[in-house]
């Protein structure tokens, strides 16, 4: 009886797990996305404050300009289809 065979419900545990990580992959990229504009463009507002010693002006529109990038990203991953 192949339900019972360890085998059989290693290899379609592995099937299915496989199907998810393949379907959940543009999400996974949208949110590393959405993420990584906000950590660099804010990253790059602070250096340019540190920079031109003009704080926060420079982390406070390097972060907005990341936060829209970021969702812009995202929001071409959702209406894609």
């Amino acid at each position: 009886m192949p339900d019972n065979d360890p085998d059989f419900f290693l290899a379609r545990s592995l099937k299915y797990l496989q199907e998810n990580l393949r379907r959940s992959g543009p999400a996974a990229g949208a949110s590393y996305s959405l993420i990584g504009a906000i950590v660099l463009l804010g990253g790059i507002g602070y250096a340019l404050d540190s920079w031109w010693r003009t704080a926060p002006w420079g982390l406070l529109i390097g972060l907005l300009i990341g936060l829209i990038v970021g969702f812009y990203e995202l929001a071409k991953t959702v209406w894609h289809r």
